[in-house]
């Protein structure tokens, strides 16, 4: 694989991999305030909407990155 010089695969895997641990973390985040409902600006959405996104969001944050890693290692 050709690739231009000062371009870094590594570099640009591992700022993927955290935007994804970001996605997620703003994911769960999200399904936080919606389940708990405290928050006047949301409008009043289902609580199982907030569970749900608490679910995608720490699957997001823990298991994508893992899956990434695994996809993107060298063969030995």
């Amino acid at each position: 694989m050709t690739e231009t010089p000062g371009h870094d695969p590594a570099a640009a895997r591992f700022a993927v991999l955290q935007l994804v641990r970001f996605s997620g973390a703003l994911l769960a985040f999200a399904g936080v305030l919606i389940a708990s409902g405290t928050v006047a600006w949301l409008p009043k959405l289902p609580e199982a909407l907030g569970y749900g996104l608490i679910a995608v969001g720490l699957a997001d944050f823990f298991a994508v990155p893992m899956l990434l890693a695994r996809r993107w290692k060298s063969k030995p």
